[in-house]
């Protein structure tokens, strides 16, 4: 690339105004862009505040449907529902997680009843129904790999009969997307996506998360195991392809801003829509420093966003989505 010498090049006049700057900007950031992550909890008329989260609630199944009317008002295509289930109803067997009846099934369906274009986006993983708190079935100490694939099955299906438009796993486990795609298509669930959480990192960005679905006081060990080693690129481009390959839709990588180096990389090598979640902690740390007056907290919350688009996301799935869609839209 060539460029004429100081001064007949001055970067700065392409930034003298605010209408010199809206041309010259690269990347663009709309409502359209968000996928807004939601806690479903039992009751009626329920909302309460997750504490290391502050401005996210657990909300009731009705409650959820009326947040997903106002979200779907303010311009955003998509909500993603993760269940809080009653400590009770967690066992070995993680049987609730298919139960056409536990919480993201209802909620499923009373969005779809209350606002039938939201698309609505489930997470398959055993964690929220598992009385040890992993992803996967244990015994012994170790997470069982193709045991658990049969039983994502079983609740990937369970989801899409509920009406689920996109299922994302986000368990790790090898050969379930393929398992997954192969059992949609035999039930004649052929436009039921699937949203892969190809690359997801062993992270310590997911404990305001674990709070929030009440994981956390039941995780023993940790899920290093299964989930990807941080130091870890090629492998996180390796994972995708077979994601790919299997059947996956779309890739998504998580968390996000830490690692927007491997968002940029799968964009690159696969030219396939590219997902990353701004998970609990990045949330949590943003939220709490704006709360404190460390940061501008929207200013901050909007750079972030802008950073994953910059990096080649087509969507983030974010707990910012409502504050950020209302900034977007000026209201």
């Amino acid at each position: 690339m060539t460029q004429a010498p100081f001064p007949a090049a001055r970067f700065r006049r392409a930034r003298a105004s605010a209408g010199r700057r809206a041309l010259a900007r690269e990347t663009s950031l709309e409502v359209g862009d968000l996928i807004w992550p939601v806690f479903v909890r039992d009751g009626e008329n329920m909302e309460e505040e997750v504490p290391s989260m502050p401005g996210v609630f657990r909300r009731s199944v009705d409650r959820i449907a009326e947040a997903a009317v106002e979200a779907y008002e303010l311009g955003i295509p998509a909500i993603c529902l993760f269940p809080y289930t009653d400590p009770s109803k967690k066992t070995k067997d993680c049987a609730e997680a298919w139960n056409p009846e536990n919480l993201s099934n209802r909620a499923t369906r009373a969005i779809k009843a209350a606002v039938p274009e939201m698309a609505v986006m489930t997470d398959v993983a055993l964690d929220p129904y598992n009385i040890d708190g992993h992803d996967g079935f244990v015994e012994d100490g170790r997470i069982l790999n193709d045991e658990t694939v049969e039983a994502l099955v079983k609740q990937a299906l369970s989801q899409a009969e509920a009406g689920a438009d996109i299922i994302g796993p986000s368990d790790m486990m090898d050969g379930r997307i393929g398992a997954i795609r192969e059992a949609l298509e035999d039930n004649g669930h052929r436009d039921v996506m699937l949203l892969s959480y190809a690359a997801k990192y062993a992270s310590g960005f997911y404990g305001p998360f674990r709070d929030a679905v009440g994981a956390s006081g039941a995780l023993k060990g940790d899920k290093a195991t299964y989930q990807m080693d941080p130091a870890n690129a090629e492998e996180a481009l390796r994972l995708v392809e077979r994601d790919l390959s299997e059947g996956a839709d779309w890739v998504m990588v998580k968390p996000g801003m830490p690692y927007l180096d491997i968002v940029a990389r799968v964009r690159d090598a696969f030219g396939v829509p590219t997902f990353a979640y701004q998970v609990s902690g990045e949330y949590a740390m943003i939220k709490g420093a704006g709360l404190n007056g460390w940061v501008d907290g929207e200013k901050v919350m909007m750079e972030s966003l802008m950073a994953f688009k910059r990096a080649g996301c087509n969507g983030i799935l974010t707990y910012f989505a409502p504050e950020a869609a209302r900034l977007l839209r000026g209201s």
